[in-house]
């Protein structure tokens, strides 16, 4: 069987269609050009053939959720969202127009600089998400754009849950396998902060090894052979000699297999990113983060250097009339976006390391002003390059050697752009050779093409060996029983397979139970028992993405 084809583009006022841009399991993003503002768009619409209201539901709430999160400068801003005129609901985002990083890890060589850089600030995302009370939960390089202006975002909160549901998520779907942690595969599944970490730790290795944590070159990487190592077997070493020791330690650590020892928030992994670069000697990455919680995260004295390069904002309220902060009204920071130097320190903005504060440059103007013995406002006057002084100030002292040029008349340019030379050809000349015998050439890696349809794929096989487990065999009134449906998992199990399970057989007006239910990355689930049925039985059968169905394998109650 062939992949699913693309739906057909809804026709959308305000809009209009320019392309396809991909495909998932329960909606596509198109490309569209918007009139009014004229500029392109990125439309994720649902599939009308979605019928779980399950998953209608995580769609609202993701538009939900990254609306409240879109002001951060490293999650995908999102504009509108609505449902077209086929009854379809659609979420209007920003476009990002280059590559994103799961198209990039697997076809170029990426820098630890860009590593290192793209973590900080996807850190600073998902601690600002998770202050929120919202959980991620599908971190992957596929899911981090890359803007117009070359700073990584963070999409996809399809998934996401509000952080205190994190032993209650039997619903997930769509989660992806190479970067969850191990408490994602546990029975029942868990989920807290550090699962989030573990999955941003597993995306910076993935760019800088250039294939997923846990995947083996020349070996079979199923998903039930990633999901025993992902829960069983250590973290390869990144083979790369480019990456220093501290690094891998941060990776190891965020990566641990008990959450208990990973870094217990984001930022503190993301500080530990910072803590390379320093040791690096690299431009250390400000990471931004909105508190709306009105306190920021206790640190130590080592730590105030880093402290520089992380702005934690809270959400400022003043009243128009007296100035104050009252607790019943809040609002945006008025301040975002502008110079740390300029924004008031009582409304708790930490200024970068390169911005001095005001009265510094009050300080530096007038000492400035003093020393040429100009006034005030001719020290903090800015003038275009080669502008002529002022007649205030004295004429430029002559450069060394150009009374002697004058007097000899032979000018010193020549000898100066000679040494020039020298020193480019010489400097040259040591790179390549410091590339030539120190440097190893980099791996040749194989590339895949884009956008090109894949081959038919095989049927998977069907699941083995299902129990079922009556957990609660009477709700109450007007609620009805649970049951535990649990499987093997078949030995041939693809990355994109998935399990359906499914009552059978059932009366036409059993519809609330009859919705097939399809479970990621799990070998069990619970559904709520039909009452008053005398005989019942559920099917669960393997799926992939492209189409392909293995046989249904059938298990009833009391044994039948």
């Amino acid at each position: 069987m062939s992949p699913r084809p693309p739906s057909a583009p809804p026709r959308l006022a305000g809009y209009e269609f320019e392309k396809l841009l991909g495909s998932g399991g329960f909606a596509d993003v198109f490309l569209y050009r918007q009139a009014r503002p004229q500029r392109r768009v990125a439309i994720k619409v649902l599939l009308s053939t979605v019928l779980d209201e399950s998953v209608r539901r995580q769609f609202d709430a993701e538009a939900n959720v990254m609306a409240q999160m879109s002001t951060h400068p490293s999650i995908v801003t999102i504009h509108q969202a609505e449902v077209s005129g086929d009854h379809r609901p659609y979420i209007v985002m920003e476009y990002c127009s280059r590559p994103n990083y799961g198209v990039r890890f697997r076809k170029e060589r990426i820098t630890v600089a860009e590593a290192l850089r793209v973590g900080v600030q996807i850190a600073g995302a998902v601690e600002t998400a998770h202050r929120a009370g919202i959980l991620h939960r599908d971190i992957k390089p596929a899911n981090i754009l890359v803007t117009d202006y070359n700073r990584p975002a963070l999409t996809d909160f399809g998934i996401s849950i509000v952080a205190g549901q994190g032993n209650d998520v039997e619903d997930s779907q769509g989660m992806s396998i190479p970067w969850s942690p191990p408490e994602f595969f546990t029975d029942p599944p868990r989920a807290d902060v550090r699962s989030d970490v573990f999955s941003l730790a597993a995306t910076v290795h993935s760019l800088l090894a250039g294939q997923t944590p846990f995947e083996r070159r020349g070996q079979r990487n199923t998903a039930s052979d990633l999901i025993h190592r992902i829960s069983s077997e250590p973290l390869p070493p990144l083979q790369r000699p480019d990456v220093p020791a501290e690094l891998s330690r941060a990776l190891s650590v965020a990566m641990a297999k008990d959450p208990a020892g990973r870094y217990d928030t984001a930022l503190a992994f993301g500080r530990a990113l910072q803590q390379v670069e320093l040791s690096l000697s690299l431009p250390v990455t400000q990471m931004d983060v909105l508190d709306e919680r009105g306190s920021t995260a206790p640190h130590h004295g080592e730590d105030d250097e880093l402290d520089a390069h992380t702005r934690i904002r809270k959400v400022a309220t003043v009243d128009p009339e007296t100035g104050t902060r009252p607790g019943s009204k809040r609002r945006l920071d008025p301040y975002a976006g502008v110079a740390p130097a300029l924004a008031p320190s009582a409304g708790g903005y930490q200024p970068s390391a390169s911005a001095p504060s005001t009265s510094a440059v009050s300080a530096a103007s007038a000492s400035a002003a003093s020393a040429s013995g100009a006034s005030a406002s001719e020290s903090t006057l800015l003038r275009p390059a080669g502008a002529l002084p002022s007649a205030a100030s004295p004429p430029p002292a002559p450069a060394d050697g150009a009374e002697d040029e004058e007097r000899t008349g032979t000018p010193a340019w020549p000898f100066v752009t000679l040494a020039a030379v020298l020193v480019i050809v010489l400097g040259v000349g040591a790179t390549l050779g410091v590339r030539h015998f120190l440097i190893p050439e980099p791996e040749e890696r194989a590339t895949t093409d884009i956008n090109v349809v894949a081959d038919p794929a095989a049927n998977p096989d069907p699941p083995r060996d299902i129990e079922l487990q009556v957990i609660a065999p009477d709700g109450g009134p007007g609620e009805p029983g649970k049951v535990r449906v649990s499987w093997q998992i078949p030995d041939t199990l693809g990355e994109d397979d998935f399990f359906r399970v499914q009552w059978a057989e059932l009366p036409s007006n059993y519809q609330e139970f009859a919705a097939p239910k399809d479970v990621y990355g799990q070998y069990s689930t619970v559904i709520d028992i039909p009452p008053q049925q005398a005989k019942l039985c559920v099917t669960v059968q393997t799926l992939n993405r492209n189409g392909g169905a293995s046989q249904v394998v059938e298990k009833c109650l009391n044994g039948g």
